[in-house]
């Protein structure tokens, strides 16, 4: 009788045990199911994007702005690369030759169509919503240079602009007037010539102007003195972009090159070597800059509105100046389109651009970014806001550009540097341009 006792009590321990074992181990087994799960349902996208390297404002910008998205968007993880805006262009080309690109990049947008002919960058016209606002917040001038065959490869994060600078102190010692700040009423350039004969005294080393950023490197030359030609109402190539043949050797083109080359060789108010900071030290009267000067020369002791002041681009016949900025596009191939436009997306909306210009002071590209801040509705940057959005004009859009801008660079020192024969220099860079043109499809 016992022994049936303690077998049944064995069992129902057993029992027990085993109960209670399955009431552990299921808890655990189901908590294992709901973690996979959880991990399928909030796996993390992996995206990488390249910008160039910029100044301390624009990289504090782009740092926010990306510590925003990723509170916005924990589903998608963006790794920023920055590099060197002097190695930028090299490194980007080489690794998208051999195909490990980033899935988003920032691109100069002159060289949209090098990049789009290539069948690198995604076109992002499927993508794009009324919401975006293309139609009604962007200047169409502007969105024309981020345009290839019809298709926009590229959003626009800000917008560029040049502004004449004059030294107050120098124009003030010499009797002169200070230039309208107006951004709809710029002086002519002969009007500018006038004033820097009257007050230029080269033989005390004070000098006129640096009408163009000198002779430098890079896109600078072409992008400072393109709008020099397109202000006498020449061109550089056809609208069509096929030929050079009849745009840059024109009357308007010819005439505008040969007014530059009088700033340096006849009426003298440009000089071809100028000493190191020549503007901030009282050495020239005006230079010709972008936004970016402001920040520059404040950090270096001068003042806004008592060392220098600023005053739209000065016209000829038509006033104009460049436009086109960095732009983001994405990787033609990137596994993650969606993902990868909606970081484009969420960078070039209205909150983001607002807080990247409000940083950095760089006009923004909707106009409703520019409304609703102050600083681009009052002196200065209401100059460089307006004639983005109603003067500006974009470099030709052609996988050819690159070489145009060669071109374009080489004319102007052989006209300034050199005092080549103007028509002579021209039908050379026709030549040279043509030529590349001929081998674009």
């Amino acid at each position: 009788m016992k022994r049936i006792i303690y077998t049944s009590l064995f069992v129902l321990l057993v029992s027990v045990i085993i109960g209670y074992l399955v009431i552990l181990v299921r808890p655990l087994s189901l908590q294992e199911e709901d973690l996979e799960q959880m991990d399928e349902e909030e796996e993390v996208v992996q995206l990488t994007f390249w910008r160039n390297y910029g100044n301390a404002a624009e990289n504090k910008a782009y740092n926010e702005i990306l510590e925003d998205f990723h509170q916005a968007h924990p589903n998608i993880h963006v790794t920023m690369q920055n590099v060197e805006y002097v190695n930028y262009e090299v490194k980007l080309r080489t690794e998208l030759v051999t195909g490990i690109g980033p899935d988003i990049m920032a691109i100069d947008s002159p060289y949209l169509a090098l990049y789009a002919d290539a069948g690198i960058l995604m076109p992002l016209n499927d993508f794009l919503t009324e919401a975006d606002g293309i139609e009604d917040d962007f200047s169409s001038a502007i969105m024309e240079g981020l345009t290839y065959k019809d298709q926009l490869y590229l959003m626009p994060l800000i917008e560029s602009s040049l502004a004449l600078y004059y030294n107050m102190n120098l124009l003030e010692d010499a009797g002169l007037p200070f230039p309208e700040g107006d951004p709809d009423q710029p002086l002519t350039w002969d009007e500018v010539v006038e004033l820097l004969k009257a007050g230029q005294r080269p033989e005390e080393e004070i000098y006129g102007i640096d009408p163009a950023q000198g002779f430098g490197s890079g896109e600078a030359p072409a992008y400072f003195k393109l709008p020099i030609i397109w202000q006498f109402g020449g061109e550089v190539v056809s609208p069509d972009v096929t030929t050079a043949s009849g745009y840059l050797d024109s009357e308007e083109t010819i005439e505008a090159l040969q007014f530059y080359q009088d700033l340096y060789h006849k009426d003298k108010v440009a000089v071809r070597e100028l000493p190191a900071s020549a503007f901030e030290n009282n050495q020239l009267m005006m230079t010709i800059l972008g936004t970016w000067a402001i920040t520059d020369l404040e950090e270096q002791g001068l003042k806004l509105g008592e060392d220098f002041g600023i005053a739209p681009l000065p016209k000829a016949d038509y006033q104009v100046v460049p436009n086109g900025s960095w732009a983001l596009g994405m990787l033609s191939s990137t596994s993650h389109p969606e993902e990868a436009w909606e970081f484009i997306r969420y960078v070039t909306s209205y909150g983001a651009m607002k807080k990247y210009s409000s940083i950095t002071g760089e006009v923004p590209a909707r106009y409703s970014v520019a409304e609703d801040l102050p600083k681009f509705n009052t002196y200065p940057y209401n100059i460089f806001a307006e004639q983005a959005y109603s003067y500006s004009k974009n470099r030709p859009v052609t996988p050819a550009y690159p070489d145009i801008s060669i071109a374009i660079k080489q004319l102007f020192e052989d006209i300034g540097l050199a005092n080549q024969d103007v028509e002579t220099a021209v039908e050379e860079a026709v030549e040279t341009i043509n030529q590349r043109l001929s081998e674009v499809d």
